[in-house]
């Protein structure tokens, strides 16, 4: 099982019990939109988060807030958003869809996770707790806007298609803006597999 050094946020209490089935980490609930007034808990996760924190929320516009809101909270410290595709469909214990329509983090599969986890790992192996940090990991090429741009993702014509097409290549919700798209891009690939990706496409 894959250990972190650094916190993982995710939403509620069955996100959490999923993740915990998947990584050995620190796992802090946000309670929902909760967080935005409960200052224990908002203190809870800046104290150990203090050297960085993974945010793993739903794809939909509640996750975007939470994520937003966290990020402004957490200034000067690093804050890694991670993202798990967007699926349709409902959880189990659910009687109908999110607004959305979308899985959250509770509903995917344990595989789906593991992946997402071990490519931000071998990207951050820095993260990684002691004796499962992954050694000789190759360096990666950084992701950067202009780099977005020479591949035909942001600025010029047909961007946001193709930002779109890449998206659901790579998992990632087709809605992301171009600064998070970036971000997470750079968590999970490097230029050299973002231009492979492309050149298929």
């Amino acid at each position: 099982m894959l250990g972190f050094n650094i916190p993982i946020v995710v939403e509620g209490k069955y996100d959490k019990a999923r993740l915990s089935g998947v990584v050995d980490s620190v796992i802090i609930t946000t309670d929902g939109f909760a967080v935005f007034k409960n200052d224990e808990k908002r203190a809870l996760i800046r104290k150990l988060g203090s050297r960085g924190l993974i945010i793993l929320c739903d794809s939909d516009g509640g996750g975007r807030l939470i994520r937003s809101h966290l990020k402004g909270m957490l200034e000067g410290i690093p804050v890694y958003n991670l993202y798990i595709p967007q699926i349709a469909g409902k959880e189990k214990r659910k009687s109908a869809p999110s607004k959305a329509g979308l899985l959250g983090v509770e509903g995917v599969s344990n595989e789906i996770l593991a992946e997402i986890l071990e490519k931000f790992a071998e990207s951050h192996p820095e993260t990684v707790c002691g004796e499962c940090k992954k050694v000789d990991s190759p360096a990666k090429k950084p992701i950067t806007k202009a780099f977005l741009y020479e591949m035909g993702l942001n600025g010029t014509e047909n961007a946001a298609e193709n930002r779109k097409k890449l998206c659901s290549a790579l998992g990632l919700p087709g809605d992301m803006t171009v600064n998070a798209l970036c971000d997470a891009l750079g968590l999970i690939s490097d230029a050299d597999e973002i231009r492979e990706i492309m050149g298929k496409m």
